[in-house]
């Protein structure tokens, strides 16, 4: 069939024939469906708000409400001296927990930008998924620079505007690094989640008659109809984007690995920090997205368009990822080690022998171990429990890894008289369970208010994917469907 003839049939909203001999279990682009279909079946998973969706919801409002909204309203009223930080440790698990769910939001800039760029197929159902957890974790993390500074209410301070203290921000404070490369990051992420969310807002507005909804998605979808001309503005902008925001994502983690690599203390005084800090990002980003999409398909019942293709996919980016940490890890032990710095040298007896040794063997055994032994096998890589597991476990190390850098490093220095422990109060633990709650109460209601599945951009890949035969064999190929 002509790609001509596909098209015809496709804006027709009738599914392109294929012979019957195709296996259409496996890719998403081969088994495609009418139109009207897909549509609603987004539709039916963006308004499925039963019981189990409330009781769920509002468990994990209360959680955010009593552990992370009251305590920190009670740390405010206390003081800091409600918080384990002391003498050496002045960073504590709110700048780890901070560094974590900025990693965690580059899965989506490098899911839907590098893959749409390179022109990886099977990122069309899962980008949007991806761009939802970067918004939602970049607000998350960027509350806890407030949680860590204490007096929140002065943090208008670090704002460059004429005032009658005659004082200006210190642009060699890191929190302004911070402040800047979040804010960009975020507007510029938002602007990409937003461009190709505009077609499927569009398709909910001509769906939904009346209601909130309604009004919401006819102000959002900004009179889309759908011309050649508006494509191709989309189309171009799309492009523009997905060249720009990712530099600006490496920017991002290069600029919070700098927070500690500008120091002099032992352990942070590392040149490979930005690259390192960025490919420990994409890797905990990378296994945050497949943990979220595993539960999306299962709870929002969208097995039609997440399949174990995507997954596969996104699983062997992981493996990949596994061994490049493992790289800038060991180089940057092994400059520590190499440097002959008897200050060094304890820091490295701490983590292997001393009292964050079990954090550190912990931290190795989920990032390296488990991924090393389980994601070669395509049994596992197929297996929607395992990867769940695993993909948890990956992110409670880059966690520790975060843990042990802020909080680990900062216990040696020259001076012992000036070595130290820390451990995290009940109120720190509390704000970071709270933090846990309050990503995915943000991203169970964001999956509620927008269409999580791109469904043009499937209806787009369904077009222009054909099987062709080649000898005794039937290959894929692909047509070219933008000028």
């Amino acid at each position: 069939m002509s790609v001509l003839s596909r098209a015809r049939r496709w804006a027709e909203g009738v599914a392109p024939a294929e012979p019957h001999e195709i296996d259409h279990t496996e890719s998403l682009v081969h088994d495609p469906r009418p139109r009207e279909e897909m549509n609603q079946m987004v539709l039916d998973a963006m308004m499925n708000t039963g019981r189990e969706f409330r009781v769920v919801m509002g468990i994990l409002f209360a959680l955010v409400l009593g552990a992370f909204i009251t305590v920190w309203l009670y740390m405010i009223v206390s003081g800091m001296g409600v918080t384990g930080l002391r003498r050496p440790n002045y960073w504590g698990v709110f700048i780890a927990s901070f560094i974590f769910w900025i990693g965690i939001s580059h899965a989506g800039t490098f899911i839907s930008a590098i893959l749409r760029i390179f022109g990886a197929e099977y990122r069309r159902p899962i980008t949007r998924a991806a761009e939802m957890m970067t918004s939602t974790s970049l607000i998350v993390g960027a509350s806890f620079l407030g949680i860590h500074v204490g007096r929140v209410w002065v943090s208008y301070w670090i704002a460059p505007y004429p005032n009658q203290r005659g004082l200006w921000p210190n642009y060699h404070s890191p929190f302004l690094w911070d402040e800047m490369a979040i804010v960009t990051y975020l507007v510029g992420s938002s602007l990409y989640l937003f461009l190709p969310l505009i077609p499927d807002l569009a398709m909910a507005r001509d769906r939904i008659a009346a209601g909130w909804r309604h009004k919401l998605y006819s102000a959002l979808s900004l009179g889309w109809r759908g011309t050649e001309e508006q494509w191709r503005h989309l189309n171009a902008a799309i492009k523009i984007f997905s060249i720009v925001i990712i530099p600006v994502m490496f920017s991002v983690h290069t600029i919070v690995s700098w927070d500690l690599a500008m120091t002099k203390a032992i352990g942070w005084r590392s040149s490979i920090f930005a690259p390192y800090f960025i490919v420990g990002a994409v890797y905990s980003g990378l296994s945050a997205a497949v943990t979220v999409l595993i539960i999306a398909r299962s709870s929002m019942k969208l097995h039609y368009f997440i399949r174990q293709e995507h997954l596969d996919g996104l699983v062997r980016l992981v493996f990949i990822f596994s061994f490049v940490w493992l790289y800038f890890f060991f180089a940057d032990f092994l400059m520590e080690w190499y440097a002959g710095d008897a200050a060094g040298h304890t820091l490295i007896e701490l983590q292997t022998r001393g009292e964050m040794a079990p954090f550190w063997y912990t931290m190795l055994f989920f990032n390296v171990v488990v991924p090393w032994l389980t994601l070669w096998n395509r049994r596992i890589r197929r297996s929607i429990p395992a990867l769940l597991l695993i993909t948890i476990g990956i992110n409670v190390g880059m966690y520790l890894e975060r843990y042990i850098i802020v909080t680990g490093f900062l216990r040696r220095n020259h001076v012992p008289f000036n070595w130290g422990g820390y451990t995290p109060s009940i109120v720190e633990i509390s704000l970071i369970i709270g933090s846990l709650c309050t990503f995915l109460l943000f991203y169970g209601v964001l999956s509620r208010l927008i269409p999580i599945i791109p469904v043009w951009e499937v209806f787009e890949g369904q077009l222009a994917h054909t099987l062709r035969r080649v000898g005794k064999a039937r290959v894929s190929s692909v047509a070219e469907l933008e000028e």
